[in-house]
């Protein structure tokens, strides 16, 4: 697949090849949304906890005798019904872990990339590591771009001029191509990723030859390139 390069002015200067296996493909809605849930399940610290009625301290006597008080009954100031007693059906510590096998979670990363491309959400820049480190320099450089509500920057390791000029830019998050993941890819409007950040997302998430199929885009074109032809026994 061939894309433009675009330099800090907008200007398309090159062009650059990217991996049908990586960019290429027919996204998988329902493994991309499995991973979305997932990352989201183990950001949750699951810390919150309330005590019961037997973690509450105190509440050991009965606070008064049974009958002839003309009260109700009860057996603990700790009770849930009380000020300062226990909680019923309350928050405790638990884990929100979920696993998801390696060759789907990077299939989800493929299928949110091959979306962008899909869309034309992506644009691929060079010189971006030039840039002078601060933010109107990087604000004029995301508006060169097409109109955007969000755009996730992502770089070959952590390159300096472009984390501090975009620091303080509302909707604009910069991330190392590394830890390339579902949710940052579908939240963000457009993806802008450096030249230099291609072979290193291509290097994690590419397949090898033998497991490669088709684009969806290649699939197209072979399909309207290939006749169809029927075959059968004859008067059967």
């Amino acid at each position: 697949m061939i894309v433009d390069v675009h330099d800090k002015q907008g200007q398309v200067v090159e062009q650059t090849e990217l991996d049908d296996s990586v960019w290429g493909i027919e996204p998988n809605i329902q493994v991309m949304h499995q991973a979305l849930l997932r990352q989201l399940a183990n950001a949750r610290l699951g810390t919150r906890d309330t005590k019961t009625r037997g973690e509450v301290r105190g509440g050991g006597a009965k606070p008064w005798r049974q009958k002839g008080t003309g009260r109700a009954r009860q057996g603990s100031i700790r009770s849930p019904q009380w000020v300062g007693g226990g909680v019923v059906w309350g928050p405790h510590q638990r884990s929100f872990k979920q696993d998801m096998p390696r060759k789907m979670r990077r299939l989800a990363v493929r299928s949110a990339l091959s979306a962008k491309v899909r869309d034309e959400r992506l644009t691929v820049m060079a010189g971006l590591g030039d840039v002078e480190p601060k933010t109107k320099v990087m604000k004029e450089v995301i508006a060169a771009l097409p109109e955007s509500r969000s755009v996730l920057i992502v770089t070959d390791g952590k390159v300096e001029p472009i984390r501090k000029s975009a620091g303080n830019l509302p909707n604009v998050w910069v991330i190392d191509a590394r830890y390339l993941n579902v949710r940052d890819i579908l939240k963000f409007d457009r993806m802008l990723i450096t030249r230099e950040a291609i072979p290193v997302v291509e290097g994690l998430l590419a397949l090898p030859e033998d497991e490669r199929e088709p684009g969806v885009w290649k699939q197209a074109r072979i399909a309207r390139r290939t006749p169809v032809t029927v075959t059968g026994t004859k008067g059967a």
